[in-house]
C-alpha cells in the first residue's frame, strides 16, 4: 500500500503520478511512492486539533499539510459540536432526571468523537468522524 507524497491518498505501489491530484511519485529517483503515510509531526499535529481550543495550533501551524488540515477542521467541528452540547446540555439540567440523562449522554458522545478522532490522525487515517464528520470549515 503506497500513498501519495503530496496529498496523502492511497495510490497503486508502482504508480508514476497520483490519480487523485496529478502529483509526480518520484521518491528520491527510485521510482517509488512514499509508503510510509504520515510523518510523526503530522500525526501529531493531527491528534492536537481534537484538545479543544489546542484545535488553533496545527490551523496555523500546519497549514500547509493535508493530513493536518483535515483533522484541523475535523477537530474544529467537534470543539463547536461541544459548545452547542454544553449550551443545551445546561438548559436541560433544569429539568429534573431526563435533562440530566441528556445532558450526561451528550458529553459522552463528545468524548467518544473526541477518542475516535484521535485514534484516527494516531493510525494516520483520514476518516470523518460519525454524525458530524461530513461538514467542513476548512478548506
Amino acid at each position: 500500500m503506497a500513498f501519495c507524497t503530496k496529498c496523502g491518498a492511497q495510490i497503486d505501489d508502482n504508480a508514476s503520478f497520483c490519480p487523485s491530484c496529478g502529483a509526480n511519485q518520484q521518491n528520491g529517483g527510485f521510482g517509488q511512492p512514499q509508503t510510509s503515510g504520515k510523518s510523526d509531526n503530522d500525526k501529531l499535529m493531527g491528534v492536537l486539533a481534537y484538545f479543544g481550543l489546542l484545535v488553533l495550533i496545527p490551523i496555523f501551524a500546519a497549514k500547509d499539510s493535508v493530513f493536518a488540515r483535515y483533522h484541523s477542521n475535523q477537530g474544529l467541528i467537534l470543539f463547536i459540536a461541544n459548545v452547542i452540547a454544553s449550551i443545551v446540555s445546561g438548559v436541560l439540567s433544569l429539568i429534573p432526571f431526563v435533562g440530566i440523562a441528556i445532558s450526561i449522554l451528550l458529553s459522552l458522545a463528545c468524548i467518544v468523537l473526541m477518542i475516535i478522532g484521535i485514534v484516527n490522525a494516531a493510525k494516520g487515517e483520514m476518516k470523518p468522524l460519525p454524525v458530524i464528520g461530513s461538514f467542513q470549515l476548512l478548506k
